[in-house]
């Protein structure tokens, strides 16, 4: 009986530590810690909304450069189709269920940010605008 305890328990054990439960990728380990930087600026900050990183994407703004006033203005209203940028040069689509390999090198993620952020908003992104608009890729 012992033993048939100790073998369920390591077979569990086993089939949790390979399910992935408790581990997370980059892409969590990116919006983790846009939120605890976005939680130490508002105590009162819930979670990231997807709904506001479309409105982050979509918006037309004044601040940064004249021929990228949005994030739409290279990457296109449908972030599962290609888009384009000032140069012609192709732009791989932004949703992850069009490029599940995105957003995983949080080096190349923090660099498009901040060129991005500046081009378009004329500032760089603050953590909760970046959360937020990672979890509208994410939801696409």
């Amino acid at each position: 009986m012992h033993r048939k305890l100790t073998v369920i328990s390591l077979v569990t054990l086993l089939a949790l530590s390979f399910s992935g439960a408790g581990i997370a990728g980059p892409r969590e380990e990116q919006l983790d810690k846009y939120a605890s930087a976005t939680k130490a600026t508002n105590p009162a900050f819930s979670g990231f909304s997807a709904a506001r990183g479309k409105t982050l994407h979509t918006q037309t703004f004044a601040g940064g450069k004249a021929d990228t006033p949005a994030c739409t203005s290279c990457h296109g209203n449908d972030t599962r189709g290609a888009g384009r940028n000032s140069a012609g040069k192709a732009i791989e689509p932004m949703a992850l269920s069009a490029s599940p390999a995105r957003y995983t090198d949080p080096a190349k993620v923090e660099k498009w940010f901040k060129r991005n952020c500046n081009e378009v908003l004329g500032r760089e992104c603050t953590p909760l605008e970046k959360g937020d608009w990672l979890s509208f890729m994410a939801s696409q």
